[in-house]
């Protein structure tokens, strides 16, 4: 029977530190359970990215409204006051309305009556006048006679000539009627617009195995939820609610509403209505203005075009609840407009809100 000595511990003469009683964590011979547990832990999960969620803008911009329906309907309030484009058709003082102010058809539908008076411009001339007639000739309920005030026709007052094709812009400010003349005959009704737009389902899903809930993990962990610890599975759940809750944001901003013939599929509405829904950009550049300006070339430049949106506001009133969405290029052209225009000295100019004491 022969007798094989195994390796083990070897008996040194006297007790000295040797290189032998030490891991070696380069040497393959004691990689695995040593290495594992031996090297100091950092137990607490980095947060590399910061806040990692978006949710919260729509509430903070005000766009947010609670609802049990499939489908919502609302309205907006027209224009108070009337205003048209219009082009010259003949006779010095005869101009056919094409849209009102917005750019919508109108047609014969306009509000122009007999007595009203008017402004009426071009892009380098104003001029007043009086609504003479509506249709004289019987044959474009969309034709007006205008007489000027401070010309002979207002094809003069404008500087324009009967060849001119360019768009006129026609504002209502009033009336004049001479004493005993019978009172009108059409009455404007207020106009409103309506819109619609459906819900969609949004779903997810989440697990947990047996053994993640009841084990302790071995990672310090936190989240968006509030959870903390060392329970891995919590860390799973909360980002999973923290990017449903994202999701549900999102949509409301990107989704968009399928066109005719699109492949897009689903909804709450069975097929019956469009599929998709409309999102805040897609409704921003549906009825919305949108700018290609403040590129960033130059201060100047920069300031032309920003006055250049702001006029744009000012057309449509209500400025202070206008807000601008931006790309970071934009935002940033538009931080160096406004550092430019500061001398951070005596007859600099500064933005912002100050606190007078």
């Amino acid at each position: 029977m022969a007798i094989t000595i195994g390796s083990g511990p070897d008996a040194a003469p006297r007790k000295q530190t040797l290189s032998s009683n030490y891991v070696d964590f380069t040497s393959a011979a004691t990689e695995g359970w040593a290495q594992q547990y031996l090297p100091d832990l950092m137990e607490k999960e980095a947060e590399v990215y910061g806040k990692r969620t978006i949710a919260g803008f729509l509430a903070q911009v005000g766009a947010e409204e609670a609802s049990a329906a499939d489908r919502v309907i609302w309205s907006e309030q027209g224009r108070l006051h009337l205003a048209y484009t219009a082009k010259y058709k003949d006779s010095n003082d005869t101009y056919e309305i094409e849209n009102d102010i917005d750019g919508n058809a109108v047609g014969t539908g306009h509000g122009l009556r007999v007595g009203d008076m008017v402004i009426m411009s071009i892009a380098n001339a104003t001029a007043k006048g009086y609504v003479s007639a509506i249709n004289e000739d019987a044959d474009n309920a969309a034709e007006f006679t205008v007489l000027a005030y401070g010309a002979a026709n207002m094809a003069t007052a404008l500087g324009s000539t009967t060849t001119t094709s360019e768009l006129v812009r026609v504002l209502v400010v009033g009336s004049e009627f001479e004493k005993g003349t019978a009172a009108r005959t059409a009455a404007n009704a207020p106009k409103f617009k309506s819109f619609s737009n459906k819900h969609i389902i949004m779903k997810d899903f989440y697990e947990v195995s047996g053994s993640d809930a009841s084990a302790i993990g071995w990672v310090e962990v936190a989240g968006e939820e509030g959870q903390n610890g060392y329970l891995w599975y919590l860390k799973a759940e909360g980002d999973t609610r923290a990017r449903f809750s994202d999701y549900l944001e999102m949509t409301m901003l990107e989704a968009e509403t399928a066109v005719a013939g699109a492949g897009a599929i689903g909804g709450t509405d069975g097929g019956a209505l469009q599929d998709g829904t409309q999102g805040l950009f897609q409704a921003i550049e549906t009825r919305g203005h949108q700018s290609t300006g403040i590129t960033g070339v130059n201060a100047a430049t920069d300031l032309a075009e920003f006055d250049a949106v702001l006029a744009v506001f000012d057309q449509n009133g209500a400025i202070e609840e206008n807000m601008m969405f931006v790309d970071r290029s934009t935002s940033l052209a538009i931080d160096d407009m406004l550092a430019s225009m500061n001398s951070y000295g005596a007859g600099g100019t500064s933005y912002g809100v100050f606190r007078e004491r």
